[in-house]
């Protein structure tokens, strides 16, 4: 009994060791491989994983640690571990949109305006001056204008002239007066003699009435308007035609706008323009180019653009100083991409517009190079670079290229982008590309 006894546990021992033996060996090496490919998978992911700075964006290295400008733990990149449909694109959170003044438009069509501002000044119209002079040669006897600006009407005397030349006519006219039966034609000549002298036929019959030779005749406005300057004073003797006063009428004036060399070629004949005038706050005015000057001064540069206006108000005073606006259409391309001028970044040599899209990831931009045409005023003229519908930043620029340039992107000033190099000496950090491709 006790050998059967002691060869039964013999047995049962064996049994055991063998089981406990197979059992390690299937699931403790399944156990093991487990832990190596959560090791693998966790080795991997690291391998992946982008870890960056919170405070200092531009640090990128592929392995956690102390970043090695303030000594912050790094955390991973979540955008780039989630991916990117384009990975030169710079992503922004609304949040950051916000904070930067990010806003965007949608690039369209349409006929192009170029506003070009004129300066200029409002002179007289040179075919409404007029030199009034005395049709009788003698000497001034008494001025009815005594003073420059002051109006007269056609037809007002203006002066009073002793003429010894009219006297001896006038002499003349009453002889041929008593031989007018006879001799006709010497009455008529002595008669036409007076007219000469610009005598109405008022004044020569009233000659006649008086019966008596008159020494002072009075000198009559041809022209209505305004004293621009007064030639003689009483007591100087004129001949006849000498010229007494100079009268402007100014119910015309032209507007003279200064057109530089460089917008000769947006300004026509025919173009509107509207103005307005320092000294009449509040109002403005409008008037069609009706003369465009051919030659360009050589001192100043500028052409002069010639408005004719109707100036019956007298609003409108010479040498008052005017600024105008012409809209002028580009005809010959109509039907343009035109993008605004606070969407492009401009360096002398490149010019870039962010490009908006959107994804699961959220809104990302991407810079790209495009051609403008003309400037028109707030916008630009596209010539290449864009397509119609692209939503792309129209503020905020600044800020979306100054992040792709930390984020080691394409930038204004880095066209082909690169992270940031990371070792013991920070100071070789490339920030903004290339120094052949700033700012000059």
């Amino acid at each position: 009994m006790r050998t059967l006894d002691k060869r039964t546990l013999i047995i049962a021992a064996t049994t055991l060791v063998v089981g406990l033996l197979v059992g390690w060996f299937i699931f403790g090496g399944k156990q093991t491989n487990a832990n190596e490919e959560l090791r693998n998978e966790k080795t991997e992911k690291a391998g992946e994983t982008i870890w960056t700075c919170s405070m200092h964006p531009q640090i990128r290295q592929n392995e956690p640690g102390d970043c090695p400008v303030c000594g912050m733990d790094l955390i991973p990149l979540e955008n780039d571990q989630n991916g990117e449909l384009d990975s030169m694109a710079i992503t922004m959170s609304p949040t950051a949109m916000q904070l930067a003044n990010v806003s965007t438009a949608v690039v369209g069509k349409t006929d192009p305006v170029k506003q070009v501002r004129l300066n200029g000044k409002v002179q007289a119209d040179e075919r409404l001056l007029y030199s009034q002079s005395s049709h009788i040669p003698g000497r001034v006897e008494s001025l009815s204008v005594n003073f420059t600006g002051e109006f007269v009407n056609k037809g007002q005397t203006i002066a009073s002239v002793y003429s010894p030349d009219l006297a001896t006519a006038q002499e003349e006219l009453f002889e041929a007066q008593k031989m007018m039966e006879t001799q006709p034609q010497l009455f008529s000549a002595a008669k036409k003699k007076l007219k000469n002298w610009k005598l109405s036929d008022n004044q020569i019959e009233s000659i006649f009435k008086s019966g008596k030779i008159q020494e002072k005749f009075p000198v009559q406005a041809d022209v209505s308007g305004y004293v621009t300057r007064k030639i003689i004073n009483p007591g100087d003797y004129v001949s006849k035609g000498g010229t007494l006063y100079e009268i402007a009428d100014l119910s015309k004036v032209w507007v003279l706008f200064d057109v530089y060399e460089s917008d000769m070629t947006w300004i026509r004949k025919g173009n509107k323009v509207e103005f307005s005038v320092s000294s009449l706050p509040g109002e403005s005015f409008a008037g069609i180019i009706s003369y465009l000057d051919p030659v360009i001064d050589p001192k100043t540069r500028v052409a002069k653009a010639r408005v004719e206006y109707n100036n019956s108000s007298g609003k409108l005073k010479p040498e008052m100083f005017v600024s105008g606006v012409i809209e002028a259409k580009l005809t010959r391309r109509s039907n343009s991409l035109v993008v605004p001028k606070t969407a492009v970044m401009w360096t002398g040599k490149r010019s870039v517009v962010y490009i908006k899209t959107n994804s699961e990831q959220g809104v990302s931009f991407i810079m790209r190079e495009i051609d403008l045409g003309p400037a028109l005023g707030d916008s630009y003229i596209v010539e290449s670079g864009l397509h119609e519908g692209e939503e792309i930043a129209v503020s905020g620029t600044f800020s979306i290229d100054a992040a792709a340039q930390l984020a080691g992107k394409p930038s204004m000033m880095n066209p082909e982008g690169g992270l940031v190099s990371i070792g013991n000496n920070h100071a070789g950090m490339n920030m903004g590309g290339e120094k052949k491709d700033t700012l000059k």
